[in-house]
């Protein structure tokens, strides 16, 4: 143990309930065995799950469980799904749902794949004359990518591999920094490991190859290998997702106050607010990725990658937009999203968590493509419930009655105060304060 009782040595070490009474005695200040006994609620009762579960991550304590729902009635090419998605909001599996159900009779969504492109890079630093290094590259261009058979075989022999290269400078931002930028094709995988082990491999050779040259003088030879890393930002890896109809076809909204024509204008107005408006335009692209994120999650796919990516996308031209667009034109309703988003249904999570596999079952264990059509669709559907409510009843109205379940476990409402709550609010909006009042007029 270190002087200080709050920090530690070893402590990856420790066994489970050893880490938990620590951290109850330095940081929670709360009864050990009491500690323990919460966070051992959570184990798996299966010990061989547990350890599957325990060696995803570093330091474990325990699992942390949200919520798998399904959302059923999503037509995508004219195939039907039931699709999983992990997410701890309320009415956001609701919200797609109630979307796929209301396209479902509109001719469902249709969705397809613009490319697959995903992109590495290796940052280097060269002391010369660039004409020399561009000229040099171009010569060496195919030896760099038979220099990785070894490690693109097997990629290959499934469609996939290293597709092209490039050489860029940066010198007038960083001195004397280039990047060699390289783009893959990695089929059904992800990909991650795949191509930093090919990134690494060309930076070694370019190294070798340099110094090995009789073109550049002892100064030039000393390259310097920055860093060799996949990019999370494919813009070249997309995937498009729309729904259309006539405007008529479109009914009436909000018992009939709205016409269809009205609700299709104001919705257009609302998607174009967002792609002006930064302010707006981060609260519209959270809501498509609520969706998003919930089926990547459910697949065992990287959320975070998928998020960087999708943001840095919104802002390719300098101005940060919304991902979705709509436009009304000859009577005809378009609503459609362009993502870029690389994910596997291959290797990693997808292959290990129980459940990551029984999300890619319930697909029908689609291939990458496939499985980036299906998110997309989720995202625009997510999109399109969030814009019709804030373009009728209001966000509010359905959200909170669907918040009303939490607001009245976090008062630990008993079944029946539950029931006639959930009756008493059918017709009211609800709110903390409210359900509180409620509440304590009912114990009283």
């Amino acid at each position: 143990m270190a002087e200080n009782e709050k920090e530690i040595a070893g402590f990856s070490k420790m066994g489970k309930r050893e880490k938990i009474a620590w951290l109850a005695k330095n940081f929670l200040y709360a009864n050990p065995v009491e500690v323990v006994k919460e966070f051992a609620e959570y184990w798996h009762d299966n010990i061989e799950s547990q350890k599957l579960l325990d060696g995803f991550s570093e330091n474990t304590l325990t699992n942390f469980p949200v919520p798998f729902g399904i959302a059923p009635n999503f037509k995508i090419n004219e195939q039907v799904y039931a699709v999983p998605m992990v997410i701890e909001e309320s009415s956001v599996v609701a919200a797609a749902s109630n979307s796929a159900k209301y396209w479902l009779s509109r001719g469902g969504f249709k969705a397809e794949v613009i490319s697959t492109k995903k992109v590495g890079q290796v940052h280097f630093i060269y002391h010369g004359a660039k004409e020399k290094l561009f000229s040099f590259f171009n010569s060496i261009k195919e030896e760099l990518k038979q220099g990785v058979k070894h490690i693109t075989g097997k990629m290959e022999e499934r469609g996939g591999g290293v597709i092209d290269m490039e050489l860029f400078d940066f010198t007038e931002l960083e001195k004397d920094y280039y990047q060699l930028r390289a783009y893959f094709e990695t089929v059904d995988s992800m990909g991650a490991n795949f191509i930093n082990s090919c990134l690494e491999e060309f930076g070694s050779q370019l190294q070798e190859k340099i110094v090995a040259s009789d073109i550049f003088s002892a100064a030039e030879k000393d390259v310097e290998i920055v860093m060799c890393i996949l990019s999370n930002y494919t813009p070249d890896c997309l995937v498009r997702a729309e729904v259309s109809c006539k405007v008529e076809e479109l009914g009436k909204f909000e018992d009939g106050k709205v016409s269809a024509e009205e609700f299709a204008a104001n919705f257009q107005r609302a998607v174009n607010i967002a792609r002006i408006d930064p302010y707006r335009a981060t609260t519209h692209n959270k809501g498509i990725m609520n969706g998003v994120d919930s089926v990547v999650l459910a697949t065992g796919n990287d959320f975070r990658a998928v998020e960087a990516c999708a943001h840095t996308y919104a802002c390719r031209d300098g101005v940060y937009r919304s991902l979705s667009e709509c436009k009304v034109e000859h009577g005809v309703f378009k609503f459609w999203l362009t993502l870029p988003i690389a994910i596997g249904t291959v290797g990693g999570l997808t292959s290990l968590h129980p459940l990551a596999k029984r999300s890619l079952e319930l697909l029908g264990n689609p291939n990458a493509k496939k499985l980036m059509e299906i998110i997309a669709c989720v995202g625009l559907a997510q999109n399109f419930a969030a814009l019709r409510s804030l373009t009728t009843i209001g966000i509010q109205a359905g959200h909170m009655k669907m918040h009303l379940t939490n607001i009245l476990a976090s008062f630990q409402a008993t079944e029946e105060e539950v029931e006639k709550a959930k009756q008493y609010f059918e017709d009211k909006l609800v709110s903390v304060s409210a359900v509180r009042e409620f509440i304590e007029a009912l114990r009283k």
